[in-house]
C-alpha cells in the first residue's frame, strides 16, 4: 500500500491522510465511509452510490469491499507436481519460456495462489508485473500544457506528457524526461498530484504537478503538437486516455476550490469496452 511521498523537499504527502470529510470529484455520487482512524469501516463498506451521474463522457460509480472469494478446485498434474486449474483471474500472457524458449503452461505453482506463465521444460515461473507510467500536470499562466499523440493508441487526440518509467530513474525523473520527449519542455516538479491504478490493463500512473523553467516547448517525436489549455478550453471530448479525463478533473475541482491536493484513484474499465476507450471506465475509488 501507498503510504507516502517525499519528494524534493516538498516533505511527506500522505494520500492516505484524510482531513475532514472526502469531497467527491465534480460532485460526482461518491461517499466513503471511514472510522475514526482513516481505515474503512468495514471490509464491506467502500463508496456509495447516491445517484447515477455522467463526467467527461464516462459514468463513474461507486464499488464495495469482499470479504469473501470464491474457490476453484484444482486438478493434479502428475507429470510436473504442479495443480492446474481453469483461468478463472488472469490469464499469463506469456506462450513460450524466456529462459530456454520451450512452451509454458498456465498452472498454479506449489505454494502459490495465482495462476502463472510455467515452462514445461525448465519449470522457471514467469511473472508478469504492472507498468508504472509516469507523467507531468505542466501548469504555465493558469494554463495546462497538452500534447496532440502522432502514435498509436490515441492518435489524434490529447494527452498530458505522460509514458513509461525506465529502470535507474524515479518516478519524477521519470516525468521530467517523458515531458522534455514529448514537448520538448524543460519543466520543474512542484509537487506529487495524483496516483491512478487501472488494474485491468496493469498499469499504475503517478502525475506530478511542475512548472516550466523556460516558457518554450515544441512537439517532440511523439507529438503532432502541443498548445497551453485555459481550464475551461481543455477538449475533454478529445482526450485520449481514462487516466487524463480523471486527472484533469481533479485539478479543475481543486482549483475552483482553492484547495489542491494529492488523489489516489483506482479506474476499471467497463466489461466490453476497449482498453483504449478514453470514456469506457468507472472511477471506482477516490482518496485524497
Amino acid at each position: 500500500m501507498l503510504r507516502s511521498l517525499h519528494l524534493l523537499g516538498f516533505g511527506v504527502v500522505s494520500p492516505f491522510l484524510l482531513q475532514g470529510k472526502p469531497r467527491s470529484l465534480f460532485a460526482l455520487p461518491l461517499i466513503a465511509a471511514f472510522s475514526k482512524s482513516g481505515g474503512l469501516s468495514s471490509p464491506q463498506a467502500a463508496l456509495l452510490p447516491v445517484s447515477g451521474c455522467r463526467s467527461g463522457g464516462g459514468y463513474f460509480r461507486a464499488f464495495r469491499m469482499s470479504s469473501g472469494a470464491s474457490e476453484t478446485s484444482a486438478h493434479a498434474d502428475v507429470a510436473s507436481g504442479l495443480a492446474v486449474v481453469p483461468p478463472v483471474a488472469h490469464k499469463p500472457n506469456i506462450s513460450f519460456c524466456q529462459a530456454c524458449g520451450n512452451p509454458t503452461k498456465d498452472v498454479v505453482p506449489e505454494g502459490e495462489e495465482k495462476i502463472r506463465a510455467v515452462c514445461t521444460v525448465c519449470g522457471r515461473i514467469h511473472y508478469e508485473n504492472p507498468k508504472m507510467v509516469v507523467g507531468c500536470l505542466v501548469e504555465h499562466n493558469d494554463k495546462i500544457l497538452l500534447c496532440k499523440r502522432k502514435i498509436e493508441p490515441s492518435y489524434g487526440l490529447w494527452t498530458l506528457p505522460a509514458g513509461y518509467l525506465e529502470i535507474g530513474e524515479s518516478a519524477a525523473e521519470g516525468a521530467v524526461r517523458e515531458t522534455l520527449e514529448e514537448a520538448c519542455a524543460e519543466v520543474e516538479i512542484v509537487s506529487p498530484f495524483a496516483q491512478l491504478d487501472i488494474p485491468c490493463i496493469g498499469q499504475s500512473y503517478i502525475i506530478f504537478r511542475a512548472r516550466l523553467k523556460t516558457p518554450y516547448f515544441s512537439p517532440g517525436p511523439e507529438s503532432l503538437e502541443c498548445a497551453l489549455f485555459a481550464l475551461d478550453d481543455i477538449p475533454f471530448d478529445s482526450l485520449a486516455f481514462s487516466s487524463i479525463i480523471v486527472t484533469l478533473k481533479m485539478y479543475i475541482e481543486d482549483k475552483n476550490a482553492g484547495n489542491l491536493k494529492f488523489h489516489y484513484c483506482t479506474i476499471n474499465k467497463r466489461p466490453g469496452a476497449s482498453p483504449s476507450d478514453p470514456h469506457g471506465f468507472d472511477l471506482d475509488y477516490h482518496l485524497h
